[in-house]
């Protein structure tokens, strides 16, 4: 099932269909930590259908509460007519809200400025980047398949954001230099780490207490940001002391491994590496990104070595080629591990390859 909903998903990528909705009291939960940033200040919702989408919803019903100036929608012209059931109109169309003016509290048709775009409503078109301009704050569930280009452009124009993404991503290259130097960071996120979109298009592989009728559960979705929050400030509570026993050191790269968040020592110096959801108890007050192990120095987590001729043998025992070995960090083992190992030339024992890892420091480890 688990191979299944991530076809679905890589599917998505390819296709472009990748708009999922999301849910009013997801868009609530998040957005009651950021109030004191939207006073007087221009949003700009530009991926999302103002007919259907819930960021606008939010921000109408919340303008005079958030003490907004404007609130701008923009989407995509719908080029295929099954691809949103909700879609009447052929034209790409922007929409601009400045508030409660007949003193109902309520965002009326007649108060909302509703214009047809020239080009499709692309958030790279030139009418788009005019209106980005404009705009102080972007809010929205951006494309899945074009998260690299749209994180680009808030940055090219400098402006602050709250967005929707997945924790893969934040192993991007482009993205991780921007979380490393602290211009991007986690927001408070979804419970879980899960969520539900409204997306009509894929089967939901949820289990059944989990499986809402017209959405799909994504695991691993996130809220990113370059808004301050509280909780990025507070310190991740160390209980563990470091053990050389119990802490093991890989073989490829000058840091120990930590197979969990909560194992953090208090008391290491060096550099430690942690799986990609510490980035969710990240405070940069506490703790320092080193690099990240992808193999490759772009990261600035340069190897100690690279595997001369590696093969990866199966649980079966079928050989194959071992270049995975040199993509992450390795664990050298004297003994022959259980399940998917790895040998390569003039390396003594057998090796195990561990999914991505962050390498950091902890600026003030206890005595």
């Amino acid at each position: 099932m688990k191979n299944e909903k991530n076809r679905k998903l890589t599917e998505a990528k390819k296709s472009k269909k990748d708009e999922f909705y999301t849910q009013l009291e997801d868009i609530e939960q998040e957005l009651k930590h950021y109030k004191k940033h939207f006073k007087n200040k221009v949003v700009y919702c530009n991926c999302d259908d103002p007919r259907v989408s819930n960021f606008f919803k939010y921000f109408s019903l919340n303008f005079e509460k958030l003490g907004l100036k404007k609130l701008i929608t923009t989407c995509y012209q719908n080029q295929n007519m099954d691809l949103f059931s909700q879609h009447k109109s052929k034209k790409a169309i922007y929409l601009v809200y400045e508030g409660d003016k007949n003193g109902n509290q309520i965002p009326d048709p007649e108060e909302i400025g509703i214009q047809n775009l020239k080009g499709d409503g692309d958030f790279r078109s030139e009418e788009a980047i005019e209106l980005l301009k404009e705009s102080d704050i972007v809010v929205t569930n951006p494309p899945f398949s074009l998260f690299r280009p749209y994180v680009a452009q808030l940055f090219e124009h400098k402006k602050k954001f709250l967005i929707i993404g997945h924790q893969n991503q934040i192993k991007y290259k482009e993205t991780f230099k921007l979380i490393k130097e602290n211009k991007m960071w986690m927001g408070h996120g979804f419970k879980g780490n899960v969520a539900h979109f409204i997306n009509n298009h894929y089967e939901d592989y949820a289990a059944a207490g989990d499986h809402k009728e017209g959405m799909i559960r994504v695991s691993g979705v996130t809220w990113l940001t370059n808004l301050d929050h509280s909780k990025r400030h507070e310190d991740l509570i160390l209980y563990k002391k470091f053990n050389k026993d119990e802490y093991l050191r890989y073989d490829n790269y000058d840091a120990i491994n930590v197979d969990k968040t909560k194992e953090i020592p208090m008391d290491y110096k060096g550099i430690m590496g942690v799986p990609i959801t510490f980035m969710y108890k990240y405070n940069p007050d506490q703790f320092e990104i080193m690099g990240m192990t992808s193999g490759r120095n772009e990261f600035e987590a340069v190897p100690t070595k690279k595997y001369k001729d590696p093969i990866q043998i199966n649980s079966d025992g079928t050989k194959i080629n071992g270049s995975k070995a040199n993509t992450s960090a390795a664990i050298l083992w004297k003994k022959k591990p259980d399940g998917v190992y790895y040998t390569a030339s003039k390396i003594k024992g057998y090796l195990t390859i561990l999914y991505t890892r962050f390498l950091i420091k902890n600026k003030k480890p206890s005595k």
